[in-house]
């Protein structure tokens, strides 16, 4: 599908808000990340429960992991892909996240996340997250130190 000038604008858009969505989760900025998320997102998340429905349900999965992390969060988006429609997108990429909980244990871990998101008066929001990490199908445990 060719690119024309209009996707690779909104294509820059998000771009632009997935960059201030990771400088917001950095920083633990509770606020402004959850303005990047549309009212009714629905998110399936590594953390449980197994799907959590709405924005201020959501808020709650970041509050707990923020509560326990020490510091701020080192986030790095690698691999974005963006395909953009008229008001819908869709994106994926691979990314690292490493901090200190507060018990004293690092946390150094890949995960996959990808985002559908809509053009809601005139912004891009998240209307759709999935985030997963790869499981060892023998053990059925998480293999956060896969690397891409």
């Amino acid at each position: 599908m060719p690119k024309t000038a209009t996707a690779t604008r909104e294509g820059a858009q998000i771009r632009e808000r997935l960059d201030a969505l990771a400088q917001a989760l950095r920083a633990k900025d509770i606020d402004a990340l959850m303005a990047h998320y549309a009212p009714d997102t629905v998110v399936f998340d590594i953390r449980p429960p197994l799907q959590v429905q709405g924005v201020e349900a959501y808020r709650k999965n970041f509050e707990a992991w923020f509560a326990s992390v020490d510091g701020t969060i080192d986030y790095e988006m690698r691999e974005l892909r963006i395909a953009v429609g008229d008001d819908v997108a869709v994106c994926h990429s691979l990314s690292h996240v490493k901090s200190k909980r507060t018990n004293g244990e690092k946390a150094d871990y890949w995960v996959r996340v990808s985002s559908g998101l809509r053009k809601i008066d005139g912004r891009w929001l998240i209307a759709h997250e999935h985030i997963s990490m790869p499981i060892d199908l023998q053990t059925m445990q998480a293999q956060p130190n896969i690397q891409p």
